[in-house]
């Protein structure tokens, strides 16, 4: 099997993007793991545009693991960028398992989504029993040994949690997060971030993606995080994320709502043959 497909990225994010309103590629789950392999083509994420006609796409997203992911909000500002530049829309609607996500192309590979609204309640994160989202006491340690407890849940397409520490530096996120990732606390795993607050308006942030593992940059982990900060009363409405490729402008609303704004990469023309 030959086809053609694309590769973007947001911030090192990076996806390969398959178009099937016209023609439909099917593949398995193991099809998709090659694909995502960096000793093949390489991604963090594999992300199927389908023909929708409420919307420009619905989008299908794909953890490196062959796992589906319910939401992306680096690739779903990628695949926005990918349908602008061929209908020359300036604001593009795109469906997800999610629900209905509209982003609007600023110019210069700028891309800004709305999210939608956090979710915070125990039993939307999914959590297996009823805690205080806000701190679930989960313990980590540092390289020094040194015990950590805290974490605030928070769900915005996918299941996050989210520790605030003094230095990201000083913990192995490697270590970490798949222990938190298939804690039996989440019954649908979770997405781990080490975060340091800088000021009122910039987190530092270090981000362990279940399915995907160590991540350039996450966007629903970099809203996830501005809503933590919030709670927490730590931050502002408007918070940039900072990864180690750059930053994400996160803005919540009176209701709650979360806008996401950031660049993304040209769109690469790739072939792949399995």
């Amino acid at each position: 099997m030959e086809f053609k497909a694309f590769k973007m990225d947001g911030l090192g994010n990076d996806f390969v993007i398959i178009d099937n309103r016209e023609k439909i590629i099917n593949l398995t789950k193991d099809q998709i793991i090659k694909i995502c392999d960096r000793n093949f083509i390489g991604c963090d994420q594999l992300i199927f545009i389908n023909k929708n006609d409420n919307s420009d796409g619905f989008l299908e997203f794909f953890n490196s693991d062959g796992g589906k992911a319910g939401a992306c909000g680096n690739g779903t500002r990628c695949v926005a960028e990918f349908i602008a530049k061929e209908s020359n829309k300036k604001t593009v609607n795109l469906n997800t398992s999610s629900g209905n996500l509209k982003s609007v192309i600023l110019g210069n590979n700028i891309v800004s989504t709305d999210i939608g609204q956090a979710k915070i309640k125990w039993n939307e994160i999914p959590l297996s029993k009823e805690l205080n989202t806000k701190n679930l006491n989960i313990e980590i340690i540092d390289k020094f040994n040194k015990k950590f407890q805290g974490g605030t849940a928070v769900n915005v397409g996918n299941p996050h949690i989210i520790f605030f520490v003094k230095n990201i530096e000083d913990f192995n996120i490697e270590k970490i997060g798949p222990e938190i990732e298939n804690h039996n606390l989440f019954p649908e795993k979770v997405n781990v971030t080490l975060a340091k607050v800088i000021s009122k308006n910039l987190i530092k942030v270090n981000v362990w993606e279940r399915g995907a593992g160590n991540t350039k940059a996450c966007g629903t982990a970099a809203c996830a995080t501005a809503v933590a900060g919030k709670l927490n009363n730590l931050t502002e409405d408007t918070v940039d994320i900072e990864f180690t490729t750059g930053k994400l402008f996160i803005k919540i609303d009176k209701q709650n709502f979360i806008n996401m704004k950031g660049p993304v990469s040209k769109i690469d023309s790739i072939n792949i043959k399995l």
